[in-house]
């Protein structure tokens, strides 16, 4: 199984992603990881993309294409793999196929999870970090007995940089003027389903079991 999941930040891919990766046993593989591990390990792709790192630059995508086409070349994905984060643009995505037709592979599902905006604002937004340990809560779905202090280490609690509203709608517009036309693109494909993801997090992994055992969700 060779499964996209699509959606904005905050929409819950990486939530998603992980009970899948225990639910099939098939890795997750998500380009920051893998970018980092390849220069880790200075695998020619990686040794490139130091390059551009070490100047400031983004890599280009026919450098992030190769290191991912190094990790899906490795034998823990011959059962399938679960993309985050990758491909970010059509042209990200034309070169996904040309890479997998290579390897041999093709996209089999694109799961988009669809959520509202400001919905995915207060999520995201009410996030906080204890200063201390670092533990995650959030005010409203998961906020501590006492008001900024964490339950565990009794350290303060903050709102990260990342999580601030500005921070949040910007990347939202990126991700709307970026990754949104990924949506028409699969379903182009016809490898393309769309979910709601509001709900449980038990809800929304039902809805994706739904399509990759073939329904429409």
């Amino acid at each position: 199984m060779n499964l996209i999941l699509l959606g904005p930040p905050g929409a819950g891919k990486g939530t998603q992603a992980k009970i899948l990766v225990k639910k099939f046993d098939i890795p997750q593989v998500s380009t920051g990881d893998i970018l980092r591990a390849a220069v880790k390990d200075q695998t020619p792709m990686g040794i490139r993309a130091k390059g551009y790192m070490d100047e400031g630059a983004l890599v280009p995508d026919e450098v992030v294409v190769g290191i991912v086409e190094e990790r899906l070349a490795k034998p823990d994905c011959g059962k399938g793999f679960i993309l985050d984060g990758f491909p970010r643009t059509v042209g990200q995505a034309d070169a996904l196929k040309k890479m997998l037709a290579g390897l041999g592979k093709s996209i089999e599902h694109v799961v988009s999870i669809d959520v509202d905006k400001e919905e995915l604002l207060e999520r995201i937004t009410g996030r906080r970090t204890c200063r201390g340990c670092g533990r995650g809560y959030h005010i409203v779905f998961d906020p501590p007995h006492v008001q900024g202090t964490c339950d565990g280490c009794g350290g303060e609690l903050y709102l990260r940089e990342d999580d601030s509203e500005e921070t949040m709608r910007k990347r939202l517009d990126v991700y709307e003027q970026q990754t949104a036309p990924l949506i028409s693109y699969y379903a182009d494909e016809s490898v393309l389903r769309s979910i709601q993801g509001t709900g449980s997090i038990e809800d929304i992994q039902q809805k994706i079991l739904v399509i990759i055992k073939g329904g429409k969700g």
